[in-house]
């Protein structure tokens, strides 16, 4: 049976990166711990979800299209083009993609798109077989069902995200994560939500909707004056997030799935790999 593990290259690097407990440098004086920390992940996720088919997908350095739908949206990043190599794990990248290639593990730098809509059309294409996603990007949570969980990886400690995960935390099917992120906004992406509707409420007013549009069409139906209130008097803002939250759609996708194939030699190592490459 295949399973399908589509990892977020820059949610895992950034991770790596800023959790490697110090700097590692190799022999000729470059930065290697976000590369270190990276494979090393790779391979302990490998071994742990076993599968058949595997994709990184990275962020690549382009002009972000949901900035036409508002120039706040994740205006709150840091302009890594203003940080030194020393302190950007962006100037890692070369040499992980150098490893990624050695291992035939196939990987992708967007050029229009967000990863995270890159990996969500490859979900809804494939959407009849076993897929994981690996990330700690809560926007993932609208493509969990039977088929699709969400892997955040934490070493011995890492767990899965299923369908019961989030209705027992938000009170919410994962269909209605768009919406409910609509309503209460994302500090994250530097989405502003509606003031005073937090996460309890909104799970509320939700609770029979999936879309926006059925959401808006039953706003009379909101018993509580205030927040009804509230919610008419933000439509604007609703439909502006709905549009920065949810998945742009690829007509095309760049690979297929024969060529996401993927079989890891049980007793190569990550010290080996790094070693092979002239990394370490």
């Amino acid at each position: 049976m295949h399973k399908f593990l589509l990892i977020d290259g820059h949610n895992l690097l950034f991770q790596m990166f800023y959790g490697m407990p110090s700097r590692i440098i190799n022999q000729k004086g470059q930065q290697i711990q976000g590369i270190v920390g990276l494979i090393g992940a790779l391979f302990k996720m490998i071994r742990q979800i076993h599968p058949t088919h595997i994709l990184l997908v990275f962020d690549g350095e382009h002009e972000n299209q949901r900035k036409n739908i508002s120039s706040d949206y994740k205006s709150n990043r840091i302009d890594y083009s203003l940080v030194s190599d020393v302190d950007s794990p962006f100037a890692q990248l070369p040499l992980i993609y150098k490893v990624l290639d050695y291992l035939k593990i196939p990987y992708i730098e967007t050029k229009i798109y967000e990863a995270d809509d890159l990996i969500a059309n490859y979900v809804n294409q494939y959407n009849d077989i076993e897929i994981v996603i690996s990330s700690y990007d809560s926007d993932f949570f609208s493509l969990i069902n039977e088929h699709v969980k969400i892997f955040r990886y934490r070493g011995k400690s890492s767990y899965f995200i299923d369908s019961a995960f989030i209705k027992n935390k938000l009170n919410i099917q994962p269909k209605q994560y768009t919406l409910f992120k609509s309503l209460i906004g994302d500090c994250a992406d530097n989405i502003k939500g509606i003031y005073g509707i937090g996460p309890k409420t909104a799970a509320n007013l939700i609770s029979n909707y999936s879309t926006l549009e059925e959401f808006l069409n039953n706003t009379d139906k909101i018993k509580n004056e205030k927040f009804k209130t509230k919610v008419k008097d933000n439509i604007d803002l609703l439909q502006m997030n709905y549009s920065l939250i949810q998945f742009q759609h690829i007509s095309k996708l760049p690979f297929c799935m024969n060529e996401l194939v993927y079989k890891l030699d049980e007793n190569i190592t990550s010290t080996q790999v790094l070693h092979a490459t002239s990394i370490w």
